[in-house]
């Protein structure tokens, strides 16, 4: 599938790590949507990853949907009904358990800047990500492609790292 058969209001689902925040930059920057990283409006800024109240991100979240075009990186499954009335594409990434962890652990250890941190936050390996990547990924994983196939919308997945790699190539996408 083509990039531009996802339409104007594309979203990025995907387990930890598997590279959402990095493509959504990609296509932001290739189609010139306005990003939006759900991280970002689930955190509080200048803090180390602590969650706003559950009201106030729906509503960050709901006002974010609202506008005529974005890419929109992140999963947080309260907001996806709404998000997937107004999306005109989906696209989900798959790496492996094992790949997540590295990723993970490779960004906290060196890199002190990444696509879709947190303002003022730095990332630090923590016990309660690295349950989640490997206790209760594998759950959503399942559940979250339920969800991909049950879509009528234009969707595309992608089921590995070489899967994602070959559609940046594809695509014309630089990171």
């Amino acid at each position: 599938m083509r990039l531009e058969h996802l339409g104007d209001r594309i979203c990025i689902l995907g387990p930890s790590n598997s590279g959402k925040s990095t493509l959504a930059v990609a296509i932001g920057r290739k189609r010139g949507l306005p990003v939006v990283h759900l991280d970002q409006l689930f955190h509080l800024p200048d803090t180390d990853w602590v969650p706003r109240p559950r009201q106030e991100f729906v509503a960050l979240h709901d006002e974010a949907i609202q506008g005529e075009s974005w890419v929109m990186e992140g999963n947080y499954s309260v907001c996806m009904p709404q998000r997937f009335e107004r999306a005109t594409g989906v696209i989900l990434l798959e790496v492996s358990t094992a790949l997540s962890l590295w990723r993970y652990i490779r960004r906290c250890l060196f890199q002190s800047e990444r696509k879709g941190g947190l303002a003022g936050g730095r990332d630090s390996v923590k016990w309660e990500m690295l349950h989640h990547i490997v206790v209760v990924t594998p759950g959503n994983r399942r559940r979250y492609a339920g969800m991909f196939e049950g879509l009528d919308l234009p969707r595309v997945q992608l089921a590995s790292a070489d899967a994602i790699r070959r559609c940046y190539a594809d695509w014309n996408l630089s990171l």
